[in-house]
């Protein structure tokens, strides 16, 4: 048989195999790289291939490693886990269900709210859906809500963390996207393909292109809610609230107005400019571990250090702005040692917050417990990358570049029905497979071949984070319905969730076609950040 041939068949052979063990439950990591190097030794007996063909791996371990991007990560990790241990979403959630309980649907609306803001400031699909689903989905049963809507919104909501920013899905796709650009640009110069333009992206663009999207299906979910409360009342009750207006205002203030104000901080200095996602991640790690050193001072100690943080961070912010605080230059005006002079009282100030934050949750426990966690699921982020970079570079030698490239430019349509196709499999394999498995599977095989077509890598990379949340909800192993099912009450059956799920499943394919009918919902802001 031709050795071209024979590869091609190994490749594909490659990938069935790989999935059919995935599905059987085997670790991923181990599963890629071990099924990779299983096939490329046969490839090898064949002489296919030769032993140098796995020099480059070193060098992929080492980019890796030293990959600046890959470091928010565990940065947004530990943010979400601190979030997330210190209760502050179960406080979010009891306020905004005071808020909006006494309304006919009004705690769905709630839930999406509250899945919206833990988004924004932890994007942890598993601890938001079951912080809901203990914290209210007893409440909504128990007041007559409808089982299937009540578990639906609940899941729904819950995945909203993939796609609304910062969330870790956008900072893997977007460096596998910005490596994919990068090699397409490359092809195509050695194609002599001068006139395909292919645009560069990273994170930030990602981030800015996701915000949109993530706040249309927010409003979507919303649409439903109130939709089902129109036309049957019976399943989304209003809930009696006891509580006066004025103690809610101070509770919405003490409550919502400091998650807020991390979230702006993250989101609003990548956005600006003012910080990559990186040391963005670094602030919003810090000020996760501050918002829980407050939330624990409400109970046994003073708040005043952690406010006085917050003060600090202000001023600074206000100095950087409206004075010049550099000492290179040949005057130095007296205002100027002033403003340092303060700036460096805040600094301190500052500090001292941040310790006492920190010894306020390493007293309690949680500061432990949250650097077990993020360590934890940090290193399974990494080692699954790792055996993916073996399973991509086996994948490549034995020629299952050439079958995809060959089949998506073959496909009717064009670049429209290789996108559709693209779509499709994913979608088809996130009812089987984790979201992080898809990504370093599929996306490094696709990817380049899509960018050298002329698809936009940001619109790409919105539709693929979009169909990546959908694996969260679409049975037998969507993550969210397990999540759910361990906590919800034994009046709750299985197939209440399911079937819950159907109508917001649907809408994030409406989200999907009104983005690639009207694409700027993903690509104005991006553009608006250059």
């Amino acid at each position: 048989m031709d050795p071209v041939l024979l590869g091609e068949i190994l490749s594909l052979l490659m990938f069935a195999t790989a999935c059919v063990v995935l599905l059987l439950g085997f670790p991923v990591a181990f599963s890629l790289a071990g099924v990779a190097l299983f096939f490329f030794a046969i490839g090898y007996g064949f002489d296919i291939v030769r032993l140098s063909d796995l020099g480059a791996l070193p060098n992929r371990y080492f980019g890796t490693m030293t990959n600046y991007i890959l470091v928010a990560v565990p940065l947004f990790v530990f943010m979400g886990v601190m979030l997330e241990r210190s209760r502050i979403a179960e406080s979010l959630l009891e306020t905004m269900g005071q808020m909006f309980g006494s309304l006919r649907g009004g705690l769905g609306i709630a839930v999406v709210l509250v899945g919206m803001l833990l988004a924004a400031s932890t994007g942890i699909v598993g601890a938001t859906v079951i912080t809901m689903g203990l914290l209210s989905l007893p409440v909504m049963i128990n007041n007559g809500y409808d089982k299937r809507l009540a578990t639906g919104v609940i899941c729904a909501s819950g995945t909203l963390g993939q796609i609304i920013p910062p969330s870790i899905v956008l900072v893997l796709l977007g460096d596998i996207l910005q490596g994919a650009a990068s090699q397409a640009r490359n092809t195509l110069m050695a194609q002599g393909q001068w006139d395909v333009v292919v645009r560069p992206v990273n994170v930030l663009d990602l981030f800015a292109g996701a915000l949109m999207p993530g706040l249309m299906l927010v409003g979507m979910y919303m649409a439903y809610v109130m939709l089902v409360a129109a036309v049957r009342p019976a399943a989304c009750p209003p809930i009696p609230v006891n509580i006066n207006k004025q103690e809610l205002r101070k509770k919405v203030l003490r409550v919502l107005v400091p998650p807020a104000v991390l979230i702006l901080a993250v989101l609003g200095s990548i956005l600006v400019g003012a910080a990559p996602p990186t040391e963005a991640a670094a602030v919003g790690a810090v000020g996760a571990v501050l918002l829980a050193g407050l939330a624990i001072a409400s109970k046994d100690s003073s708040p005043w250090p952690i406010y006085g943080a917050g003060l600090a961070v202000a001023f600074i912010v206000f100095s950087r702005i409206f004075f010049n605080l550099s000492f290179q230059r040949s005057v130095v005006e007296f205002t100027t040692w002033l403003a340092v002079a303060a700036v460096t009282i805040a600094v301190a100030i500052l500090v001292y917050g941040i310790v006492v934050a920190f010894w306020r949750t390493f007293r309690a426990g949680i500061l432990t417990e949250v650097m077990r966690s993020s360590m934890q699921i940090t290193v399974m982020v990494f080692v699954i990358l790792l055996g993916a970079s073996v399973f991509a570079l086996v994948f490549r030698s034995l020629g299952g570049e050439e079958i995809v490239t060959d089949v998506l430019n073959n496909l009717p349509g064009g670049t429209v029905g290789a996108v559709l196709a693209v779509m499709a499999l994913m979608f088809f394999l996130g009812f089987f497979l984790d979201y992080i498995e898809i990504i370093f599977v599929v996306v490094p095989i696709v990817a380049p071949i899509l960018l050298m077509m002329g698809v936009d890598p940001v619109w790409l990379g919105v539709m693929m984070s979009i169909n990546l949340q959908m694996s969260f909800l679409t049975p037998p192993f969507g993550f969210a319905l397990f999540y759910l099912r361990g906590v919800a009450p034994a009046s709750v059956s299985t197939m209440d969730i399911y079937k819950g799920i159907i109508p917001f499943v649907l809408i994030q394919l409406l989200a999907l076609a009104l983005i690639w009918y009207f694409p700027q919902i993903a690509l104005w802001l991006p553009e608006l950040v250059r």
